[in-house]
């Protein structure tokens, strides 16, 4: 995926909002009208909001790790990951949890940061495919681990609200690298931990 345009490329806020003055015409709306005279203002800070990951340098979130872990060296798993991201084909929402496990070598990272890159690239326009390898690419550059994975299962909006409606499917992705990938039975041991009962149920 390309670099976040530069801000000095961008659109002013108020062309932002004027962009959103004519959509709302387009749709056959009255943007003067008093429902809607706030409404480009306000869709203007939901996208600051929605697409704030193109603010953040998701490897910077990695970069402080720590040694002191009486030689562990076993899989670190955050599961559950639960992200909010937008179609960019639709700027449809995408809701999904995402699980990060890696195999450390000598050093770990905090395990908010894991969830700070997930929402890095997942607040940005999206496709999943594109969201797990780059949550996975992410973390196996920066940290080196033995291997890196990433599961996301998700819902997408522009699946269920329009073209061929159909609610309550989701759509799974993963990426394997290192021993995860080349392990059978690292990868096993991964399935393993994430079929144990969530922490809701401890």
């Amino acid at each position: 995926m390309s670099d976040p345009l530069p801000k000095t490329n961008r659109p002013t806020r108020e062309e932002a909002e004027d962009a959103i003055r004519t959509m709302l015409r387009w749709a056959g709306e009255d943007p003067e009208r008093e429902g809607l005279h706030d409404t480009p203002a306000r869709v203007a800070r939901a996208y600051e909001e929605f697409f704030q990951g193109y603010e953040i340098d998701p490897k910077t979130l990695l970069e402080r790790t720590f040694s002191e872990v009486e030689g562990y060296d076993e899989i670190v798993l955050l599961r559950d990951i639960r992200f909010e991201s937008h179609c960019e084909h639709h700027l449809a929402p995408i809701i999904g949890r995402a699980h990060v496990a890696y195999l450390p070598r000598q050093r770990v990272v905090g395990i908010s940061k894991l969830a700070r890159v997930v929402d890095a690239y997942a607040r940005r326009m999206q496709i999943q495919e594109r969201l797990t390898a780059q949550i996975a690419n992410t973390i196996n550059d920066v940290l080196q681990p033995h291997g890196t994975a990433v599961i996301i299962e998700s819902s997408h909006e522009c699946m269920t609200t329009r073209g061929v409606h159909r609610p309550g499917v989701s759509m799974v992705t993963s990426q394997m690298l290192g021993v995860f990938r080349t392990s059978s039975d690292t990868r096993r041991e991964l399935m393993a931990m994430l079929n144990r009962p969530a922490a809701s149920e401890y």
